[in-house]
């Protein structure tokens, strides 16, 4: 499902850019979720954008959705449901035509995201970790949406941004029981989880999971990548993963970006070199950075 003619797999780009380029705002609780519902053609268009620039994945646009967040709003549980599920079928959608206009041997997939649980809250936790929940409430909140998300056929799980050590046991358990291929992506700094983990404490979690395919960071600065991957391919055993934000600091209450961008090509060789082989862009890195990863690696 996942094999490709190229060594590395193309991620797109962040979504919630995308979107703000396009005139959108983004700044209300749901974030690019909201768009599933007041405009999911906004959602397709952005799509088919990272797949015109050479993308191999669209992530879908489910990081923040989850069905209390949308009961929120005022939606009924089952709209709230259909929502999510809708994510999954918007990207494989755009993903079919893109398949059917273009041709050829390249392999496209759709990845559903699975955010973390302090992305809900909207208030910046995924940057923090240690929620103060347990496992049991955890596993509560990721379930549903997970199974949710598996049902609409995804081709397979982005377990994104993920800062806590809970949060990856929680869910790498989840992804073998829902038996769907998931990768593993956390939030670091340095060489720690945002709670504080060393990140090969986290990685290493991983390595006795089949469904999980790569392991490695996103959201993170352009400068952690290199020994993040190094750290999760040693520590899982599995093709590590990288697609770091623009470098910029997230915060959260003003809810915008702040800092001066730092996304450089020059350092994917080496993370090819340390063992990624899905590689892309997040927050503020758009298709035309995702075009340049693409030549640079095609």
């Amino acid at each position: 499902m996942i094999a490709s003619t190229s060594p590395v797999v193309v991620l797109d780009g962040g979504l919630s850019n995308a979107l703000a380029e396009r005139g959108h705002d983004l700044t209300d609780e749901l974030w690019t979720a909201r768009l599933l519902r007041d405009a999911p053609g906004e959602v397709a268009a952005v799509h088919r954008a990272y797949f015109d620039a050479g993308a191999q994945v669209a992530t879908t646009a489910s990081y923040q959705a989850s069905v209390a967040g949308f009961e929120r709003t005022g939606l009924t549980r089952a709209e709230a449901e259909g929502l999510i599920t809708m994510s999954v079928t918007i990207a494989r959608e755009v993903r079919d035509e893109v398949a059917e206009s273009a041709g050829g041997d390249v392999v496209r997939l759709v990845a559903a995201s699975v955010g973390p649980y302090g992305a809900v809250l909207a208030d910046g936790s995924e940057y923090r970790g240690r929620y103060g929940l347990s496992r049991a409430a955890l596993r509560d909140f990721h379930a549903p949406r997970m199974e949710l998300l598996a049902s609409a056929r995804p081709d397979l799980l982005a377990l994104e941004t993920i800062p806590d050590l809970d949060e990856v046991a929680v869910l790498l358990d989840l992804a073998d029981e829902f038996a769907i291929p998931a990768w593993l992506s956390c939030t670091v700094s340095g060489d720690r989880l945002r709670d504080g983990t060393p990140t090969a404490e986290a990685f290493a979690l991983a390595a006795g999971h089949d469904s999980i395919v790569a392991v490695g960071v996103n959201c993170c600065t352009p400068d952690d990548v290199l020994p993040a991957v190094r750290s999760a391919t040693a520590a899982s055993g599995k093709p590590g993963i990288a697609y770091p934000n623009s470098g910029e600091t997230w915060d959260g209450a003003a809810r915008r970006w702040v800092g001066d961008p730092e996304f450089d090509l020059a350092p994917t060789t080496a993370w090819v070199d340390a063992g990624a082989r899905f590689i892309g862009g997040c927050c503020r890195v758009g298709p035309a950075a995702i075009a340049a990863i693409a030549r640079a690696l095609g």
